[in-house]
């Protein structure tokens, strides 16, 4: 049997963006939920709902549904942008202490690998997009 590098029987294709950025964690996250963080990683025009069950849609036409939100810590969601036939999910997560945060980007429940690879430069992209962000502040 054949692995294939970000594929596994749970979570079907995925992919994982981190960065430890010199900040804390509570500046990070309050960044990262409010309209301005949103825009970068989520898209542009709308509000981060809180409550699970909550829907959401982008100016873009990115939508979901949040499926957990734990304050200062995580937020998972379903995401599927306008062009896709097919739901992926999202979670946002920070960790650390003190005055360095990690924030990592996961992404599940990609169609394949080509798809994988795109999403992955994605996020690279919104984690650059976020220190860059963060550093003007």
């Amino acid at each position: 049997m054949t692995s294939s590098v970000g594929k596994t029987a749970d979570v079907g294709w995925n992919i994982g963006v981190s960065r430890t950025l010199p900040y804390p964690a509570e500046a990070v996250w309050d960044f990262l939920v409010s309209r301005e963080g949103v825009a970068i990683w989520l898209g542009p025009g709308v509000e981060l709902p809180r409550e699970p069950g909550a829907r959401y849609e982008t100016a873009n036409g990115t939508a979901g549904e949040i499926r957990s939100y734990v304050e200062g810590d995580r937020v998972r969601l379903t995401w599927r942008p306008s062009d896709w036939d097919h739901d992926s999910t999202v979670q946002v997560r920070l960790s650390g202490s003190g005055a360095k945060t990690t924030v990592r980007f996961h992404q599940e429940w990609l169609a394949d690998a080509e798809e994988r690879t795109r999403q992955r430069a994605y996020w690279q992209d919104v984690t650059e997009r976020v220190v860059a962000a963060l550093a003007e502040r």
